[in-house]
């Protein structure tokens, strides 16, 4: 029998978990797809709807601030009210907002779809790990998580493919409109097949929904990111700085507040317990640091490819096929086959190669200028994208291996966060490393651009070696993931009967 404080573990006979897998996965990828794939249909855009600059901006920030400040707040609705029901209404409405992007008339109409795509975003992503590890045994984890890298290794460079794609062929004279139209099936079929082959998980203990910390952790969230966000755009006026500092004492009454919130009741936004478990408060470090990485890198690899070297959408997009397929190669192999033998080496290893190919990247752009071509790039490319497996796939497993399922979704929400708020830090480095040097470059057109992607390369060379050392605070073996944990406080009032889940706030 199993005990209030324990959950049972995954049936590993049951054949259907492997399309809950499938499900949660296309799920994923379909929200990595769509981080990425509203940029370059931008022109487009702008040209259909009559959209200024200042409403593009939204159009592409509204998604990722919604997504990010919701991030914490939906890990922990699924630990609540179930993991499997958050993700079914995440989809749904993820798949009604991107309906509601494909036929907006107005710019205005599009900007309120995409808060609304990221808002169901926070609902859906941090269910997927949650579901993920709340689902498999102990010995199919590192299969498991080496699939998870390869899906986020082939969405993250799949988005601008797929738009310029889209875009390009027009399809039925609707333009720009078939990058979120294409949503619409995918989601109705993981809607679906989602209610029949996942099983439902929650956690164990009588939680209730922290409203007061829901409010802190969204001010306190929107106020560090917006301004990062829209930094390079307004050109970092001094109230953004002001709003970001202010950020800090939110943050340091949120934690108060947590903390004297779960010796009462047991049922914080964010289980502060969790940060003591060495792997994950190592590991949500290194997730800050590789979502700076990458929100750096990607933002200037487009720039660099369309606008220092004039290559079109679709070139630029064809241009990291060797890196998407080394990611998929590199993560599907590194948690089933390496980390056992290697540990968190690993992932040292990941972050020094994708350092290396990055710098020799910069290398390369400086020696051919604009000469370059794809085949020059397929070297260091294939190095990126080597590294990247390497860590991505080993990271998400290290960070959740010893987490209670009982705090799966709020790890999973965190975890996220951190990707989101690097990733936005990365954004506003962009300012320092690539405009900055094109700025003083004084080189006009294209040559300029090479030698701002140059001195970007080389920072984020640096950034990764010490990511690489920032990862030794992970722990050195792999470690059996745990599947209870301290019970906490006695919640304030009766745990709901069996089988009965907590009336949702607002209902």
């Amino acid at each position: 029998m199993t005990s209030r404080h324990q959950e049972p573990v995954a049936n590993q006979t049951d054949r259907r978990r492997w399309i809950a897998l499938a499900i949660v996965m296309a799920a994923a990828f379909m929200d990595l797809v769509d981080v990425t794939i509203v940029n370059i249909a931008i022109p487009s855009i702008r040209g259909d709807i009559g959209a200024t600059v200042s409403q593009i901006q939204w159009i592409v920030a509204g998604y990722a601030l919604a997504f990010a400040v919701g991030l914490i707040t939906g890990g922990r609705l699924g630990d609540i009210y179930g993991r499997k029901r958050l993700f079914l209404v995440g989809v749904a409405g993820f798949t009604l907002a991107s309906a509601l992007c494909g036929v907006a008339q107005t710019p205005e109409v599009l900007i309120g779809a995409r808060i609304l795509q990221g808002a169901a975003a926070a609902l859906m992503v941090p269910q997927v790990l949650a579901i993920i590890h709340a689902t498999f045994p102990p010995q199919e984890k590192g299969k498991v998580f080496g699939l998870w890298g390869a899906i986020v290794g082939l969405g993250g460079i799949s988005g601008p493919l797929l738009g310029a794609l889209l875009t390009q062929w027009n399809l039925f004279g609707l333009e720009w409109r078939p990058i979120f139209l294409v949503n619409l099936p995918v989601g109705v079929v993981a809607l679906v097949l989602g209610a029949r082959f996942i099983e439902e998980s929650r956690s164990p203990y009588a939680l209730r929904l922290d409203v007061v910390g829901v409010l802190l952790g969204t001010v306190g969230l929107l106020m560090l990111l917006y301004p990062l966000t829209r930094g390079e755009e307004t050109g970092w006026p001094a109230w953004g700085f002001v709003t970001m500092g202010a950020a800090v004492p939110v943050f340091a009454v949120l934690v108060a507040y947590e903390r004297a919130k779960s010796r009462r009741d047991g049922s914080p936004l964010i289980e502060l317990s969790l940060f003591k478990v060495k792997g994950f408060s190592g590991g949500v470090a290194v997730q800050l640091a590789f979502g700076v990485v990458t929100g750096i890198f990607f933002l200037v690899w487009t720039l660099y490819l369309q606008l220092g070297l004039g290559w079109s959408v679709l070139r630029a997009g064809l241009t990291g096929i060797p890196f998407s397929v080394a990611t998929t190669i590199a993560a599907g192999i590194s948690v089933q086959v390496l980390i056992p033998k290697l540990g968190r080496k690993v992932l040292q290893l990941g972050a020094l190669l994708m350092g290396a190919g990055l710098a020799l990247y910069g290398w390369l752009a400086a020696y051919h200028g604009l000469e370059i071509t794809v085949w020059h790039m397929v070297g260091p490319l294939l190095v990126v994208g080597l590294g990247m497996g390497l860590i991505v796939s080993p990271l998400a497993n290290a960070i959740l291996a010893e987490v209670p399922f009982a705090h799966a979704g709020s790890a999973s929400g965190l975890i996220n966060t951190m990707l989101q708020v690097g990733q936005a830090l990365g954004l506003a480095l962009t300012s320092v490393f690539f405009f900055g040097a094109l700025s003083e470059d004084g080189a006009g057109g294209g040559a300029g651009f090479v030698g701002a992607f140059e001195n970007t390369t080389y920072w984020l060379a640096g950034i990764l070696a010490a990511t690489a050392v920032l990862m030794t605070t992970l722990p050195a073996a792999a470690a059996p993931p745990r599947f209870d944990g301290p019970p906490p406080a006695a919640p304030a009032d009766p745990e709901p009967a069996a089988g009965k889940l907590p009336v949702p706030v607002g209902r």
